[in-house]
């Protein structure tokens, strides 16, 4: 039984190492502009600052210094991901407090009560975790496979016959770009 504690406390540390990871990441949202090798242009948007970089080498982060400024969704994955990362630390130190093969924590039967209210705060902890990246997800394939959100669109790139680039800088009858009404043909099935 022993044995099972200890790996399911290295388990339980690695998942909160993992979640600490993420949380601090910058790579939530990845954009690339390349048009060639020499001009390859990068973005990197996080929950807590966005990075830029080139094929030359240079690298830039500007982080998100007020709450006000910065949009809902992330803001709320900033909460539900502290929140996970707050649930996940109380979690292994419940986790190591429950084992058996440590002399703190009282007796037997107290010990396992704490091994399960350890167990039930990782499985909020990744709840919250898992809530707050697929908001994320959300959020990111909405705009992607919404037609009238541009922005976007302009940074994904395939070097197929059937383009992003292409396909969405058309001009159509000398009309301002951002005034055209977007392709019958643009649905969610387009980039399958």
């Amino acid at each position: 039984m022993s044995r099972a504690q200890i790996s399911a406390l290295v388990f339980g540390v690695g998942g909160f190492g993992a979640l600490v990871a993420a949380t601090a990441s910058n790579e939530w949202k990845v954009t690339t502009r390349a048009s060639s090798v020499i001009t390859a242009t990068w973005v990197y948007q996080g929950l807590w600052m966005n990075c830029a970089g080139n094929a030359l080498g240079t690298f830039h982060c500007r982080p998100h210094f007020t709450i006000f400024k910065v949009e809902g969704y992330i803001q709320a994955c900033r909460g539900l991901m502290i929140a996970a990362v707050s649930l996940g630390f109380f979690g292994s130190i419940f986790a190591l407090f429950g084992m058996k093969c440590t002399k703190v924590g009282g007796s037997d039967k107290a010990k396992a009560k704490i091994a399960c209210l350890a167990g039930i705060v990782f499985i909020l902890s990744g709840l919250c975790s898992m809530t707050g990246c697929s908001l994320y997800a959300n959020k990111i394939t909405t705009e992607f496979f919404d037609p009238l959100f541009v922005e976007q669109k302009m940074g994904y790139t395939y070097n197929g016959a059937t383009s992003v680039m292409s396909s969405r800088t058309k001009y159509h009858g000398g009309e301002d770009f951002k005034t055209t009404n977007p392709s019958k043909q643009f649905d969610k099935n387009a980039y399958v």
